[in-house]
């Protein structure tokens, strides 16, 4: 569930990109996985700027998934909305091969830590 005090950014093609909520006289950032992406607030214009800046190409990089169990998964991100997040498995690179049917795990709105991004 999306938190009221979370302004929705949208670029100049009217594609969203994430959202800024109010802290004392600034702003954080909040990325379309729903994690904070400033530790101190900062003004309005560079709260924008950032997120323009952001986009949405960082959903296509490859991320690991440290499952309860403690094995971590290659995965790639399907499906992202405020509902909750979904990675499709990635095991050697089949999430996007023609006629794979990969693992699609659910996981919650924001995602957990324990989803990473492969830098």
């Amino acid at each position: 569930m999306l938190p009221a005090d979370w302004i929705e950014h949208r670029r100049a093609d009217r594609e969203c990109v994430g959202w800024m909520f109010a802290e004392g006289d600034g702003f954080h950032v909040v990325d379309l996985l729903g994690r904070r992406i400033t530790t101190d607030p900062i003004d309005w214009l560079e709260a924008e700027r950032m997120l323009d800046d952001l986009g949405i190409g960082y959903l296509a990089d490859k991320y690991l998934l440290t499952t309860e169990e403690g094995v971590e998964r290659s995965v790639r991100i399907g499906e992202v909305s405020t509902s909750g997040v979904v990675v499709v498995a990635d095991d050697w690179g089949s999430a996007y091969a023609v006629g794979s049917h990969p693992e699609r795990i659910q996981l919650p709105f924001p995602a957990p830590a324990s989803l990473r991004r492969i830098s």
